[in-house]
């Protein structure tokens, strides 16, 4: 807190003028000695720590700028918005400037002005990390006065000359000068505002109108962009993507282990207050991330569009929430999501997948249930073998049985129905216990018996039917 409070004390304190870039290296460099590198600039951020977070790294060292070049929902946004974790937390500026602007380097001429006229009792400003950072969506609107700036005729008026830097409204670039500027979807600005940008990265200046007003800029910029942009919406012009110093390439996660971390990272799961407890059996959230898995490869989903890691954050919260529904209306204090709860995703599902073909809703539902019986599928061959469940199959054809499920069917009626076919409340709590989850939980062995018959339905072995709205299955 016992930061200089002007030019003279600044200096002498031994303060060191940096670039924007440069000071990004050194602190990157200390983190990666105290061997924090990657592990405190991207917290939280899963799967990246061999691919992507390297090319960072080697960036910033390299004093790039830099293209996050991905599909949606990779990350690209959330890395961007930490990288000013890698700036000073405070930074000195001069009192009354019109633009940041280091105090014992000046490059503005009214910075230069104030300096000339207060010497070393020139006032300091202190401005921390987060106020350095600045970001623009890139959307076809946007105009060079909006980035760069533009000639204020007001103040031309007053009698100042066009090449003078004072007489300019300056836009968002110059006014992030000393700090980190962000432009998401660059493939959106027009092709003659990217021209804009070249000045800015190669010479590092801004010239308006044709008029000699240049203004040195220190300002590390960074860029996101998605591949399919390229065609569908416009493009990256070749010059300025030269210009670029280093593209990285982000992906979505590599395992299932590392898309389950994500979606529990992001997803809202604290419904604790009305008193009941939120518990998601493993095998549910396996399947949760198995129908994203499955959608990424499926021929009838349009792959470069990619299918975000937010279908799967979206999906977790409605099946929590159709659990929490049902505790609710049926006064359980456990919210224990079951498969009954996955037939409420398609609403969170929709959106965030487009068809190959454009079909109606219909076919887009159809779609969903059609992989999340795949997920299913998938995911309890993780657990046992279908033919070691012949027994339950059986006792369905053996008594005729009828079972009558659905999200709205409380845990006591279904632990009640379950408990006459064969084995199947045996087999749950087995399967319970290998999870190390109590079977005695009454809504996690229900959760557990229907895991396993929606088991044997996907793989053929039972039928469903509905009823006046009522599901049921049966042999």
């Amino acid at each position: 807190m016992n930061r200089p409070s002007t030019v003279g004390e600044l200096r002498e304190s031994g303060y060191v003028s940096r670039s924007v870039k440069q000071e990004m290296r050194e602190n990157l460099i200390a983190s990666l000695r105290a061997n924090s590198g990657s592990a405190q600039l991207f917290q939280g951020i899963v799967g990246y720590q061999e691919t992507v977070f390297p090319q960072i790294i080697n960036a910033i060292l390299s004093k790039h700028d830099l293209l996050f070049l991905g599909l949606r929902g990779q990350a690209k946004t959330r890395i961007i918005r930490a990288l000013p974790s890698l700036l000073n937390e405070y930074s000195p500026t001069v009192a009354g400037a019109d633009l940041p602007d280091d105090p014992l380097c000046p490059q503005y001429g009214r910075t230069k002005a104030i300096l000339a006229e207060r010497g070393d009792d020139t006032e300091l400003h202190w401005v921390h990390r987060d106020e350095r950072y600045h970001e623009k969506l890139a959307t076809p609107d946007v105009t060079i006065a909006d980035l760069l700036g533009e000639i204020d005729l007001v103040k031309h008026a007053e009698g100042r000359y066009l090449a003078d830097e004072s007489v300019m409204h300056f836009g968002l670039v110059p006014r992030t000068n000393r700090g980190i500027f962000a432009i998401n979807e660059l493939p959106d600005l027009a092709p003659r505002i990217q021209v804009g940008l070249f000045n800015v990265l190669e010479e590092r200046d801004v010239q308006i109108r044709g008029f000699p007003v240049r203004l040195p800029l220190d300002v590390c910029l960074v860029f996101s962009a998605n591949p399919e942009d390229y065609t569908s919406r416009g493009r990256i012009v070749t010059p300025l993507k030269d210009r670029i110093g280093s593209v990285i390439r982000t992906h979505y996660p590599a395992s299932a282990a590392e898309g389950i971390e994500v979606t529990r990272q992001n997803a809202w799961l604290d419904r604790g207050a009305n008193g009941q407890v939120v518990e998601v059996p493993p095998y549910m959230l396996e399947i949760v991330e198995e129908v994203a898995r499955l959608a990424r490869s499926s021929p009838h989903i349009n792959q470069q569009l990619g299918v975000s890691v937010r279908a799967s954050i979206a999906n977790l919260e409605n099946m929590v929430s159709s659990a929490e529904r049902r505790a609710l209306t049926s006064g359980e204090k456990w919210i224990v999501p079951r498969i009954d709860d996955l037939a409420h995703i398609s609403a969170s599902t929709r959106g965030k997948i487009e068809l190959m073909l454009a079909e109606d809703e219909a076919a887009e539902d159809k779609l969903i249930a059609s992989l999340v019986g795949e997920a299913v599928k998938k995911v309890y061959a993780n657990y046992g073998e279908i033919s070691d469940l012949e027994g339950i199959a059986g006792a369905f054809a053996e008594r005729s049985v009828r079972l009558e499920i659905g999200d709205d069917v409380p845990s006591g009626a279904l632990a009640a129905a379950f408990a006459k076919v064969g084995n199947l409340t045996k087999r749950a709590a087995a399967l319970c216990r290998s999870l190390e989850i109590d079977p005695a939980n009454e809504a996690q062995l229900v959760a557990a018996a229907e895991f396993i018959l929606e088991a044997l339905y996907v793989n053929n072995r039972l039928s469903k039917c509905v009823y006046h709205g009522r599901t049921f299955l049966k042999r």
